[in-house]
């Protein structure tokens, strides 16, 4: 019950800040910027400062679609940010040439993300059916073969490594955005401002999937804890 508790818990928290972040940036692609630069230029201005020659920013289909691409060195961005001069483009734009930047100096994190993902693209495949079949096995046998679900267990939980690894490279990106749009007066202060809560709210997505993630993952476990308690 008090699993169930949190998820939903969890779930309406997710709601309530996809909501907001999509407010934000609604109201805050109201805001032009006083550069009039848009998100290809401020893209493309960022990456030229840092060095960076062998990254192309592309337009893509769709909202909330940007991202970068490390394995074809491409920053994509939703047609809004990428055509459009306001506060939702400069911080949108300038996050993800930060996730290029970290590519470039070989960041750590986002190495040790990206080799999770062929890992991850493979196992999903299986996690699910892993989990209901070795539940399955797990309450016909009396608790006592564990195996399968222990499996899919395993492989979930490098769904959880996942979204926590993911938690400190999307906040470094943001900050070394959030710290060139500042220093390269691409955004006055106001402007930084609403940039930078953007980003805050943007982030903090990221971290309630983290937790709804490691929640799944306490009650796949409290399989194995119920059991042994019922021998006590």
């Amino acid at each position: 019950m008090t699993y169930y508790f949190i998820v939903g818990v969890i779930f309406l928290v997710s709601i309530v800040f996809d909501t907001i972040l999509k407010n934000k940036l609604l109201a805050y692609s109201k805001l032009n910027l006083q550069s009039r630069m848009n998100g290809k230029e401020i893209a493309e201005k960022m990456l030229e400062d840092h060095g960076i020659h062998d990254v192309h920013v592309l337009s893509s289909e769709g909202e909330l679609t940007d991202h970068y691409n490390p394995m074809n060195k491409t920053i994509n961005l939703s047609e809004n940010i990428y055509n459009n001069s306001n506060t939702a483009s400069a911080a949108i734009a300038s996050h993800e040439c930060g996730h290029a930047l970290q590519h470039k100096l070989g960041y750590d994190l986002l190495k040790l993300r990206n080799r999770l993902i062929p890992i991850l693209n493979f196992s999903s495949k299986f996690i699910n059916l892993a989990i209901i079949s070795g539940l399955t096995v797990f309450y016909s046998s009396g608790g006592k073969d564990t195996l399968i679900l222990k499996l899919g267990i395993g492989l979930f939980f490098l769904v959880v490594i996942f979204s926590f690894v993911t938690l400190p490279i999307e906040f470094d990106a943001s900050n070394r955005a959030l710290t060139w749009i500042r220093n390269k007066n691409i955004v006055n202060y106001q402007e930084y401002q609403k940039a930078k809560e953007s980003l805050n709210w943007a982030a903090m997505t990221y971290v309630v999937s983290a937790l709804a993630s490691l929640a799944q993952l306490m009650y796949f476990l409290s399989f194995f804890t119920e059991r042994k308690n019922e021998h006590f």
